[in-house]
């Protein structure tokens, strides 16, 4: 966290950064720059000595982040060169001396997932920035002063900021402007392999992707929900890993459909797994929490979290894991079961943009405060830079479902070598919310209306004109967002739906059950 002007108050710094300590539980730093504060709660993952803590500071300049450097050793050694001495085996160590040697252009030539905040002591300004995707949380606000606070979380936020909104990816923040650095979903040139040549890099692109997520000093677990992208991702890790990895389930006790599947990805992979149930006495029970933490009132992002959350915090309080690769990404990158209807090759590449600028928003936040709130750190394969950049170049007529399968191409480029049997790499994709039991979402939904009469639906959603509640279950949520971030609806950009101006989307859920082509996947 940062506040960046000289007005600050100690004390109003600290309550506002302690709200999200379990992020960083196992270390807290707080530093006067002489004209603000930098904070930063620590979960070692990389160089586990003291001399991995942060904020590190270089002749009176100061940074804090949270991120993970892919490739770090290679900048050490370059920078090591240039007469600079490191202190620890901490990635971030490095980001200091790069921005000395290379100032704002070293952001497009880090290969990271990343939020961090820097003091220049030379100038006596601030500056920030986000990594292209998202994957780690920054948000921001200017308080009554006009001053400027920058922080992991909204809620770090709330109380102290006028208006709270999320650092845009890709951007870094100086001299009072946000300048974008990288736009991941800018196409250069439309990639025009062939088939095979596509999905031979998909292949490969991949492995590389979790290969260099499985680099950690902390303890490693995965994920697996049973379909194709977190098995997958566990199947590559197994055949990587000396060891058996170990893998994680979730489900409702009465009709989890995926846990079945997660137990034949398991099996065939050989990881060491297990499996957690909830009730639906657990899912009620924890909702206001979840939507506290998660900083959101969107129906899918809270559907999809119920399980993750639990799973997570399962992890932490019974294994010495730290460190959980997860499946994300892929869907905005392959399709949903709604881009089937995408009406031309175009549109769904169009569509396929839109999702990934609004994934720190959706999926991406959901990974992150579920994993983060629970002191593990996420990791996503699926989001790595190279990775992305090459799909999204893809030329769309191929992504796009004329195969009769949805993602065929990932499937496809797996398809070979055995790294997971038929029956899951086949598997019609199941919404996550409904495969860790469909009475999830249906026990999610009686439960609001059990809330409200049909007037007072009608009558308390019309007090929102910002994404405006159009079902019980969506007012319930809005309802606990606002007790929690109060006029804070536009960090978040409306409702996850599919696209409602394409034929056959035109939903009042954001469910792929309710599309006509769901299909197999909920078996």
């Amino acid at each position: 966290m940062g506040y960046c002007g000289s007005s600050a108050a100690y004390d109003v710094f600290l309550e506002g950064f302690q709200r999200t300590i379990s992020r960083g539980p196992d270390d807290t730093r707080i530093v006067d720059t002489g004209k603000g504060f930098l904070g930063f709660h620590r979960l070692a993952i990389m160089g586990l000595s003291d001399s991995g803590m942060q904020p590190f500071e270089l002749d009176g300049s100061y940074v804090v982040c949270n991120g993970e450097i892919y490739g770090f050793e290679k900048w050490r050694e370059k920078l090591r060169k240039k007469g600079y001495a490191f202190q620890s085996g901490s990635d971030c160590e490095i980001l200091l001396p790069m921005y000395r040697e290379y100032g704002v252009e070293m952001f497009r030539m880090l290969d990271a997932e990343f939020a961090c905040i820097f003091y220049d002591g030379k100038s006596g300004e601030y500056l920030a920035a986000r990594d292209p995707i998202g994957i780690r949380p920054l948000y921001y606000g200017y308080n009554k002063e006009g001053v400027l606070l920058l922080a992991s979380e909204a809620k770090n936020l709330v109380g102290l900021v006028e208006k709270i909104m999320p650092f845009p990816p890709g951007h870094y923040y100086k001299g009072g402007r946000f300048i974008p650095y990288r736009d991941i979903t800018a196409v250069k040139k439309i990639c025009r392999d062939d088939l095979e040549t596509v999905c031979q890099k998909i292949h490969d692109k991949l492995i590389a992707g979790v290969e260099k997520r499985m680099v950690s000093d902390a303890k490693i677990g995965f994920l697996l929900s049973g379909g194709l992208d977190s098995s997958l991702v566990c199947a590559i890790a197994a055949k990587k890993s000396k060891k058996p990895i170990r893998t994680f389930a979730i489900g409702m006790k009465e009709d989890a459909i995926d846990l079945k599947y997660a137990r034949q990805a398991a099996a065939h992979i050989g990881s060491e797994h297990r499996e957690i149930y909830m009730t639906p006495q657990e899912v009620f029970s924890s909702l206001e929490e979840l939507i506290y933490l998660l900083g959101t009132y969107d129906i899918t992002t809270i559907r999809a979290s119920v399980g993750m959350y639990l799973c997570c915090k399962a992890i932490h309080e019974r294994t010495d894991v730290r460190v959980i690769l997860t499946g994300e990404i892929s869907d905005e990158l392959f399709g949903y079961k709604y881009t089937d209807f995408a009406p031309d090759a175009q549109a769904f590449q169009k569509e396929s943009e839109k999702r990934i600028r609004e994934l720190h928003m959706y999926d991406v936040l959901r990974a992150d405060r579920c994993i983060s709130v629970n002191s593990l750190e996420a990791r996503v394969p699926f989001g790595d830079l190279d990775f992305v950049e090459y799909v999204m170049s893809v030329d769309p007529e191929k992504k796009q479902n004329v195969y009769g399968k949805g993602k065929y191409l990932l499937r496809h480029a797996f398809e070979k070598d055995g790294y997971l049997p038929d029956e899951i790499l086949w598997r019609e994709k199941a919404a996550f919310s409904d495969a860790v039991g469909h009475s999830m979402v249906d026990h999610l939904k009686t439960y609001a209306d059990s809330h409200y009469t049909d007037e007072e639906f009608e009558l308390r959603a019309r007090k929102y004109d910002y994404a405006r509640p159009f079902t019980k279950e969506s007012l319930l949520y809005r309802e606990i967002f606002e007790k929690y971030y109060p006029g804070q609806a536009q960090m978040i950009a409306g409702f996850w739906m599919p696209n409602k101006t394409w034929k056959g989307c035109d939903v009042n859920d954001p469910s792929a059950r309710v599309l006509s082509n769901y299909g197999e996947s909920g078996r």
